[in-house]
């Protein structure tokens, strides 16, 4: 079990999670404020969008990888001085995307950020495992998961309402203010964030210490689903904004409302959705998460009116928000004494995970939406069976335990 800090009082505790929700909200801003405007993109650059498009993944499997060194090294180095750079790294390296020249500038500018910025959330849900008990991480992991679904839904509803406006160069310098203004928020918080949490150990105990988090059927299926319900997810999100001006005809703005409803529910609902889970089981909610999305995913490909097709995002949005959280909640409890390492291999395989969902998408795209949509759908739909008993002992403690 992560190690709990009670002594904390109430209220710098809750401070400090405001500001670390603010900086997940402004990381998750700037990760899918990029995919509504692939088609911008695209003529700015004289391409196709599937070809820009790859700065998606570009950003995302670099980031997932990086995450399980940050989480090694806050186990030896501690938690600020691990995410104090990696939020300097993320301000400097995303103003710096602006002076791209070229896709493959724009692309390599991506990379070093995705590899940069990854220690920020990992270890904001790290400190969560570590300031709160099990039995009441939920509303906290719901603001942070909440903090993440409003940069999703912000970013791409404003990327995509702001780019006619700022231009795209315009949107990554404002971010990377925000991102230098956050870090200043947060730098009086530095004193009651915890310190290294473990010893250092050679490469043999670290592998290990993989070994164990996956060896436990708890660990292995709870793993899984991250990894597999990340790239449905992305996969399907990514091509929103292509999907929106092909199947509707809509241009930026049109779009950027379209998409206003993703991430509407987990920033209004994620600490309900938390609090739901503490008391009745994650196990009871994951397939229901799971199934809201299949379903989005399906009503996408019908000939629906706009209307539909713009709540289908919401309800895609709901789906992630029931689930991708209620995950963390499970692996803040598989760590032991190095819940960074399980913490960093949780977003490893969640960035991955976004990134490999939307290289599979794009590369299916000549088979065009319908069909593409379908088998996302399908496999999600698949997932949501599967899971009703895979997680039935996810249950609260009253219950019998989770194990």
């Amino acid at each position: 079990m992560t190690p709990v800090t009670p002594d904390l009082p109430g209220a710098l505790r809750e401070r400090l999670l405001r500001v670390l929700a603010a900086a997940t909200f402004i990381i998750f801003f700037q990760a899918f404020m990029v995919a509504p405007v692939l088609p911008q993109l695209g003529e700015a650059f004289g391409t196709s969008p599937e070809r820009v498009g790859l700065i998606v993944p570009a950003y995302l499997i670099p980031y997932g990888v990086a995450t399980l060194v940050y989480g090694l090294l806050a186990d030896r180095l501690g938690i600020w001085r691990v995410m104090s750079g990696s939020l300097t790294a993320f301000a400097v390296l995303t103003a710096l995307t602006a002076t791209a020249g070229s896709v493959e500038q724009l692309a390599l500018w991506r990379l070093l950020t995705g590899l940069g910025a990854s220690g920020v959330v990992p270890l904001g849900l790290v400190l969560v495992g570590r300031l709160f008990p099990y039995e009441r991480r939920g509303r906290p992991l719901g603001w942070l998961f909440g903090a993440m679904a409003g940069g999703m839904a912000f970013g791409s509803t404003f990327g995509a309402l702001l780019e006619p406006f700022i231009g795209w160069r315009g949107l990554f310098l404002a971010v990377g203010a925000a991102g230098a203004a956050i870090l200043l928020v947060l730098m009086p918080s530095r004193g009651i964030i915890p310190g290294a949490m473990a010893a250092g150990a050679d490469l043999g105990t670290l592998f290990r210490g993989y070994r164990d988090l996956l060896v436990s059927p708890r660990g292995r299926r709870t793993y899984a689903y991250v990894l597999l319900n990340s790239m449905f997810h992305s996969g399907v999100f990514t091509w929103l904004g292509l999907y929106f001006e092909r199947r509707y005809g809509l241009g930026p703005v049109g779009v950027g409302l379209a998409l206003l409803g993703y991430g509407i529910p987990g920033f209004l609902l994620g600490p309900v959705i938390g609090r739901v889970a503490d008391r009745h089981g994650r196990g009871r909610l994951l397939p229901l998460g799971l199934l809201l999305g299949a379903l989005a995913a399906a009503a996408l490909i019908l000939d629906a009116p706009l209307l539909l097709a713009a709540v289908a995002v919401t309800v895609l949005s709901l789906g992630y928000d029931m689930t991708q959280p209620l995950f963390a909640g499970i692996v803040t409890a598989l760590g032991g004494q190095r819940p960074g390492q399980a913490m960093g291999l949780n977003v490893c395989l969640l960035f991955t995970g976004f990134g490999l969902g939307s290289l599979l998408f794009g590369s299916m795209l000549r088979l065009d939406f319908g069909p593409v949509l379908a088998v996302f759908a399908a496999a999600e739909l698949a997932l949501a069976l599967a899971a009703v008993r895979l997680f039935r002992s996810e249950v609260p403690p009253a219950g019998g335990g989770n194990r």
